[in-house]
């Protein structure tokens, strides 16, 4: 087999491959051989078939074997005996003239392919250990632990029927027919809908029409869709809902003591306060990881500066770029009303895939040397949450994964992006700040994670 490098430019890559006519036949008389004992034909005792008349009759398939066979192990090990890493499978051409295949299958001339690819380029790690993180601390107060307790009590509320109009925090039951234009709409109509007063899950001005109304009473809620509103096609429309009052229930009183508790599956009121406090807590810690992560990243995307396969960063704009058509799309806005133009977008958001691309290798980079490893415990734990995601599908999804190499990169890139995070949290400065709720939930510029993109 002869290699030749045809192109060495940056990370680009393209190699020359030409296997001899010779090998091919070698191969080919192998492949008879071992087919001789094996292969039973009418007219000849089993082990007794001439290999002239196999090959004649498949000389063609098993050459096709062959040269299947040496386009699947050919790229890889000539990549790494140039000790080099491909950044994304490497593209193989080869003549596409029907002619020069049939010589090739015939054994009659070389096969000759070239592999294109791109590297991944070497970078030196840089020593983190002069990073300063300010990781963001919330103490969740009594108080925050009290009004979350009162939601659950009232969430937790049960009615009762009431006689009379229905009043700001009665339960009632409607049935409703929605019309723009005087035609009913999709999702416009229900039956035998609970709907507390006041609590805001309707439309805005929905709720409040339905005040003084009793059980029986028919009638018409007038409400224009507010201009964001999710469905692009009903955005800022003016709707009817004939609307009939099937029931009215006014609420009981809820007491926030032990009783509630109990009803709710707990011991006591301090037990749901702690599991309530520790689900804050919760909530807060995620927020904090997130900023905390997002400045290690930061500093790191600072401290590297190199060149970028090309292909890596198309295929991470691509995902990106097409997550963002969707969201348009769905939402029935345009980049106008984003403030911006799609070329001004279009600039924003490579630089967001080189930024990804960049953190990527360097995480890797890092994780590859301190040994950092996913975990096949880790890897079927996350897997199955995959799967639970899926009612009734568990066994599709699992066969996915296991066919897919890149469906299971999906799951394995984030938990080793997490590890590497951690890693690196343990050498750099990370001094605790007390903030406001208000200060540690509020929005960054971008987000985090790169290991979509890794």
């Amino acid at each position: 087999m002869q290699v030749t490098e045809t192109k060495a430019e940056g990370l680009k890559r393209e190699i020359e491959i030409v296997v001899p006519a010779s090998d091919l036949e070698a191969r080919l008389q192998t492949r008879l051989f071992e087919a001789k004992d094996k292969v039973q034909l009418k007219g000849f005792r089993p082990g007794k078939v001439p290999v002239g008349h196999l090959r004649k009759m498949y000389g063609k398939s098993l050459m096709a074997e062959i040269v299947n066979q040496i386009l699947n192990e050919t790229p890889g090990s000539i990549i790494a005996e140039r000790k080099e890493r491909a950044a994304m499978r490497p593209e193989i051409a080869m003549s596409e003239d029907e002619a020069e295949a049939e010589k090739v299958l015939s054994g009659g001339t070389d096969f000759k392919f070239t592999l294109s690819y791109e590297t991944l380029p070497d970078f030196e790690v840089k020593d983190t250990s002069g990073i300063k993180i300010e990781r963001p601390i919330v103490e969740v107060s009594d108080e925050e632990v009290d009004e979350q307790v009162e939601r659950i009590a009232e969430n937790a509320r049960t009615y009762e029927e009431k006689d009379g109009a229905a009043e700001k925090g009665d339960k009632v039951t409607i049935d409703f027919v929605g019309k723009i234009d005087g035609e009913p709409f999709e999702g416009g109509a229900a039956e035998d809908s609970d709907l507390v007063i006041g609590s805001g899950r309707f439309i805005p001005g929905f709720e409040e029409q339905l005040i003084g109304k009793k059980k029986g009473d028919e009638t018409v809620v007038e409400v224009t869709f507010p201009e964001d509103y999710g469905a692009a096609h009903l955005a800022g429309k003016a709707a009817s809902f004939e609307t009939k009052v099937k029931a009215v229930q006014g609420p009981t009183e809820t007491a926030i003591d032990d009783e509630t508790a109990k009803k709710l599956g707990l011991e006591s009121l301090d037990k749901l306060k702690e599991i309530v406090r520790d689900q804050i807590q919760s909530q807060y810690g995620l927020a904090t990881r997130q900023k905390v992560k997002r400045q290690l990243l930061d500093a790191l995307d600072k401290d590297y500066d190199f060149a970028l396969p090309e292909k890596l960063v198309e295929a991470e704009f691509d995902n990106i770029w097409n997550q963002v058509q969707r969201e348009l799309t769905e939402s029935g806005k345009t980049f106008e009303d984003e403030d911006t133009t799609e070329e001004k977008a279009r600039a924003d958001y490579r630089r967001l895939a080189e930024r990804r691309v960049r953190l990527g290798l360097v995480l890797s980079e890092i994780g590859e040397k301190a040994g950092v490893e996913v975990g096949e415990e880790e890897m079927q734990r996350a897997l199955f949450e995959q799967m639970r995601r899926y009612p009734g599908q568990e066994q599709e999804i699992l066969k996915m994964f296991q066919e897919n190499p890149d469906a299971i990169q999906s799951i394995r890139a984030p938990l080793y992006e997490e590890k590497v995070v951690d890693h690196l949290l343990a050498q750099v400065d990370v001094t605790d700040k007390t903030v406001t709720k208000d200060e540690l939930m509020a929005e960054d510029e971008a987000e985090d994670g790169v290991a979509a993109g890794a």
